[in-house]
């Protein structure tokens, strides 16, 4: 039996409602098992002051290694809200409603694969990212918009998605003209870069303070863990995966995982690393507070000149004019 419950009064283990459609809320489910402290403030910070929770002593029945639960006898929640699908291609809908729903889709989606990273999820991941990035390529005005709006913290699934709409854009600038490039399959990727991550200690990946160098060598790992998985679950084409395991390289060879140099880099992680890069520095850390975008660029172009090929970061400059 499930019961209203105040907010406050939420525990890790709960198993909890969500009251609302599916667009009303920033979960990939509306109900599931609290696993952290901060889904409890996720719930807070959308505005919810009550929810439903089931009585203590109920049973849970969880999805193995995902940590949020199924009903009885239920498939588990579609990636892809129909619902929303069907907005994206409303030709009638205003830009900054579209614009917005755009980048709640992609975060929806992003985030139903950190938290349920299998084959059948990451298929249906790629198949509805495929479809946003053509309605982002069809509809350049939305293009634009999502470059001004992009949200910057340093949550993974954020940044996966700022990536994805830097990417994207970046992408087309390089390649435009071409058509030996698929770039729907590349933003499936661009959002996806950092999936290795679902393989790394939260406590490291949310530590507030300095990584030790062990610390460090474990983040390092994360290029190689995405590459894997993609590989072994027969994901996205070879050269995304690239972009998975490339996108920490430099032209200089300081990056990793294999410390590549300049033309042993494909382009495809070029691109994805200076978009990276960005986003991570005008973003909130829990080290350091965000750059404004024209001090990022200006580092980018002094202390890191070295780490990005000169006429892609050069586009990317142009991108954000």
């Amino acid at each position: 039996m499930m019961v209203s419950t105040d907010v406050d009064e939420l525990e890790i283990g709960m198993y909890v409602e969500i009251p609302g459609s599916w667009l009303s809320h920033g979960f990939v489910r509306k109900r599931f098992v609290i696993t952290s402290e901060r889904q409890i403030e996720r719930i807070r910070q959308s505005g919810f002051t009550r929810v439903l929770r089931r009585e203590t002593g109920e049973s849970d029945r969880t999805v193995e290694g995902a940590g949020t639960p199924e009903e009885e006898g239920a498939p588990p929640a579609p990636v892809v809200d129909p619902e929303l699908f069907d907005l994206l291609h409303d030709r009638h809908l205003p830009l900054a409603r579209k614009t917005g729903l755009v980048h709640h889709f992609c975060e929806k989606i992003v985030s139903a694969v950190f938290e349920r990273p299998s084959p059948e999820t990451i298929d249906e991941a790629r198949r509805g990212l495929h479809d946003v990035v053509g309605v982002i390529l069809q509809e350049e005005e939305i293009m634009k918009c999502l470059i001004r709006i992009t949200s910057h913290d340093h949550d993974t699934c954020t940044h996966s998605v700022n990536v994805g709409f830097y990417g994207i854009a970046l992408a087309r600038a390089v390649y435009r003209g071409s058509d030996a490039h698929d770039l729907e399959e590349l933003g499936a990727a661009f959002f996806l870069h950092d999936l290795g991550k679902v393989r790394i200690d939260q406590a490291i990946l949310n530590k507030p303070g300095k990584l030790t160098e062990e610390e460090m060598e474990e983040i390092r790992r994360h290029p190689g863990h995405g590459f894997r998985l993609l590989h072994d679950m027969k994901q996205l084409s070879e050269e995304c995966r690239i972009i998975v395991l490339q996108h920490h390289e430099r032209s200089d060879g300081s990056g990793y995982p294999r410390g590549l140099r300049e033309g042993e880099i494909h382009g495809y992680g070029r691109i994805c690393s200076v978009a990276d890069v960005f986003d991570a520095l005008t973003s909130d850390r829990p080290y350091r507070k965000a750059l404004s975008p024209f001090d990022a660029l200006r580092l980018m172009r002094g202390e890191m000149n070295h780490h990005f090929q000169k006429d892609i970061f050069e586009k990317f400059v142009l991108l954000l004019a």
